[in-house]
């Protein structure tokens, strides 16, 4: 199933990345109010809006300021920086056990956007004035712990081994966390031998 290109499609049919596109059960579709206002604010923010993993993403210039996206429970505005963001009124949650840094308000409906609104214009300035700036955060030296499977083909493919260690450290981070999802070893062999012609490409485990 491709995924959408057309911001507009985000919010009449959905993201396009799985099969409940189009469909009454949609998250985009359930959450479409709250992802509305969302979009107003941000778009109020002087940021321009686009398209990237088939959600909207909103810019400075090069730089990627924040994301909208919507889940089965919540729907969320990302902040992609999250390392920078102050957080004052402490509403910034990590998205998971593996999210370095809390980036994002979520909400579960429309007046939930409509009440934190002072609070979102005030992140998305913060957010701005980074990215006018030109301020990145600090790089975090961040030592990967390497499932045994993974070291045993990395020590017997030469590409593999030569591919993977120039990736970004988020990209190989991404192929241990898929491998620890499990302790099954022959599972594991299979996921490298799989994911073997991503890392070649210089791709992270979940990206297509």
């Amino acid at each position: 199933m491709p995924m959408i290109t057309d911001i507009e499609d985000f919010f009449t049919r959905g993201c396009g990345r799985c099969a409940r596109f189009e469909t009454p059960d949609c998250s985009a579709l359930i959450w479409n109010e709250g992802l509305v206002a969302l979009r107003r604010i941000c778009r109020e923010a002087g940021l321009a809006e686009t398209v990237k993993w088939a959600h909207p993403t909103y810019v400075l210039g090069e730089r990627n300021v924040a994301l909208i996206t919507a889940l089965r429970g919540d729907f969320r505005i990302v902040f992609m920086h999250a390392a920078l963001m102050k957080d004052p009124d402490g509403v910034l949650e990590r998205q998971g056990p593996n999210t370095r840094h809390p980036d994002a308000i979520r909400f579960t409906s429309a007046a939930d956007v409509a009440r934190l609104e002072p609070v979102i214009r005030a992140y998305l300035a913060e957010a701005r004035a980074y990215a006018e700036a030109g301020v990145k955060p600090p790089k975090e030296a961040a030592t990967l712990d390497l499932p045994p499977e993974l070291v045993d083909a990395l020590d017997a493919d030469a590409e593999l081994v030569e591919a993977f260690h120039t990736l970004t450290p988020g990209r190989q981070r991404s192929y241990v966390i898929a491998l620890t999802s499990t302790e099954n070893p022959e599972t594991r062999m299979n996921r490298i031998a799989k994911f073997r012609g991503k890392v070649l490409e210089g791709k992270g485990a979940q990206e297509r």
